[in-house]
């Protein structure tokens, strides 16, 4: 296969190992992807990430510096992978990278690109004044809230809970501001629901069953209807061992969606639970009066 000429003097090529779908990586996007560097005819490996289960996410520009490589990544989508020979004017130049790097050396790089989320917006938005953010139109600052959201989302599905709760927190903190219409304030508090839900079952995983109970009752709060939200109060007062609360959350929740598998599962669970303490309770007094009856 012919090699694609991304910068037209020959200094990056391409070429296209899979196909991906979607958007090309944007400027200011942070991307996680697999990559591994080679000198030579892809014989001598001097970096890679392949190792590793959940790459970071990395801003371009900032964590990404060479060259070549952001030029490369910015031809591509996400799902695809790509290998990319880039001459030294695009890669570490003259001096090389010693000692794994020689000086003027051509360097090859296989890359997958596996997600990307544009931050451009959060970023503009978090190098604001307070005073400068509170003027934006509210819907920039949804939006801001939303890809923070996102990357909440991103980190919490690779397990990364401590990074996804802060992510989480940061959305909700520039949702603080107090609206003077009604359409306004609503569009906020949908926003902060999803964040509270998010909170909640964040904490249930980090082992914070008091935490995830209070951000369950802020959900709750602004909708009583909510499913989701009773479960997880359900869910958290079942961890803590508060079975009546437990079962009074968890039967609400099985009024409003009957058929949930989740919620029936819960109950069936926390059943179990009080089975089993109760019986704990009556050997334990059983043990305290049988010195009297002996």
């Amino acid at each position: 296969q012919s090699l694609q000429d991304l910068t037209g003097d020959g200094g990056v090529r391409k070429e296209q190992l899979r196909p991906g779908t979607g958007q090309p990586v944007p400027l200011s996007a942070s991307v996680a992807v697999k990559y591994s560097g080679y000198l030579g005819n892809w014989n001598k490996l001097f970096c890679s990430n392949g190792n590793s289960k959940y790459p970071r996410l990395m801003k371009l520009g900032k964590d990404i510096t060479l060259w070549g490589l952001e030029i490369g990544l910015l031809s591509m989508t996400k799902g695809e992978a790509a290998l990319f020979i880039l001459t030294p004017e695009y890669a570490y130049g003259q001096r090389g990278c010693p000692p794994s790097i020689p000086p003027n050396t051509t360097v090859l790089f296989k890359v997958e690109v596996l997600d990307f989320i544009d931050s451009e917006e959060c970023d503009a938005f978090f190098e604001l004044t307070y005073e400068q953010q509170d003027r934006l139109p509210l819907e920039k600052v949804l939006k801001v809230a939303a890809t923070e959201r996102e990357f909440g989302n991103y980190f919490f599905y690779k397990q990364r809970f401590k990074i996804a709760k802060d992510r989480y927190k940061r959305a909700l903190s520039i949702l603080g501001r107090s609206s003077s219409s009604k359409a306004e304030q609503s569009q906020i508090n949908t926003s902060k629901l999803l964040l509270f839900l998010n909170l909640s079952l964040t904490y249930l995983k980090l082992e914070r069953a008091d935490r995830a109970l209070k951000y369950g009752e802020l959900a709750l709060e602004m909708d009583q209807g909510s499913a989701k939200a009773l479960f997880r109060c359900g869910q958290a007062c079942l961890y803590m061992k508060e079975y009546s609360k437990s079962r009074d959350f968890l039967a609400r929740a099985q009024c409003i969606q009957p058929f949930n598998r989740d919620i029936n599962n819960e109950l069936k669970k926390l059943a179990r639970y009080y089975k089993e303490y109760m019986e704990m309770e009556k050997e334990m007094c059983c043990q305290m009066f049988d010195p009297l009856n002996s």
